[in-house]
């Protein structure tokens, strides 16, 4: 890991929209999730946890196949359009991390093939890596359907369907919860256009490559923006948490941590935030669907009072 550092470098930009936030009424609401087995199931499906969940009703194996099918797709995109196999030992907390050593070059005709990328352990290969970041991070921003081929899309968008349908709308209700807390605008024709009241952040055990992967293949990335998946593996859940702090620290902004794992139910009790645990359980409400933004401003409230944005949240 090359992190140098403490916190996460912000651009102009980053930093004028927060500045604006901060100076509107009301607070600003900063959901911090877990991905797998929080807002998509993957893991569960795959070891057959979710469907053994059901006591009989859901059909292990088909959860199995699914899974399954998201993997191969996963690493398959990694690889061809997001350089996993040349970075894989290279994992980064976050997207960010090492800017300081780009020095902006023209990529539009660099050939990411030939440049004898090595381990970075010199600063010439921490400038190839940060240029691989940089063009993960353009990619990202553009969208599933500019990456890949109208077969694909097709083809991904029907296991979505299915994955769908087999997980009682999982998916679909977790990225309404991520909608209704959120005033998102169109994309525009480049894809950039795109604004939200509250905001969202995910920090992931998984690698930050794949996971960035899986928000686009789990049509999460007009939520999560690049510059707000974190990838917590080698600097643990806590230190994510305390980034994040940093990045936000203004009265205005309130802090709420999503997941299944004792991770980051610990790392948000050492921050003093609260913390909503997501069960698998079907009979249970802490999970999707189940969980609304209205149950998760009770959560809030009991950390930090009341507000008329809370009780406005159905």
């Amino acid at each position: 890991m090359l992190l140098q550092g403490q916190g996460q470098t912000m651009n102009a930009n980053t930093s004028q929209k927060l500045e604006a936030l901060a100076s509107d009424d009301g607070p600003v609401n900063v959901y911090i999730w877990d991905m797998d087995e929080t807002l998509i199931l993957l893991r569960s499906l795959l070891n057959g946890t979710y469907a053994e969940s059901f006591n009989g009703s859901k059909d292990v194996k088909r959860g199995v196949e699914i899974g399954e099918k998201w993997e191969k797709h996963i690493l398959k995109i990694c690889d061809d359009c997001f350089f996993y196999e040349q970075v894989e030992d290279c994992n980064e907390p976050f997207i960010d991390s090492i800017r300081e050593y780009d020095d902006g070059k023209d990529l539009s005709r660099y050939d990411f093939k030939q440049d004898e990328f090595a381990s970075p352990t010199d600063d010439l290969n921490k400038r190839k890596l940060a240029y691989r970041h940089r063009a993960v991070a353009e990619r990202y921003e553009k969208g599933l359907a500019r990456i890949v081929d109208s077969g694909t899309m097709s083809v991904l968008d029907e296991l979505y369907e299915v994955t769908d349908g087999y997980t009682d709308r999982w998916l679909s209700s977790a990225r309404a919860f991520l909608e209704q807390c959120s005033n998102v605008k169109e994309a525009s024709v480049d894809g950039t256009d795109r604004s939200s009241q509250d905001i969202h952040i995910l920090v992931t055990s998984g690698a930050l490559i794949p996971s960035l992967v899986k928000c686009l293949l789990f049509r999460l990335d007009m939520f999560l923006r690049h510059e707000n998946v974190y990838s917590s593996i080698d600097v643990g859940k806590l230190q994510c948490f305390k980034w994040i702090k940093e990045r936000y620290n203004h009265p205005k902004f309130r802090f709420c941590a999503i997941g299944d794992g004792w991770e980051e139910c610990a790392a948000a009790q050492t921050m003093q935030w609260p913390f909503v645990k997501i069960d698998l359980q079907p009979d249970s409400s802490y999970r999707f669907p189940g969980v609304t933004p209205k149950t998760v401003s009770y959560y809030f409230a009991a950390v930090y009072g009341n507000s008329d944005t809370d009780t406005n949240k159905e």
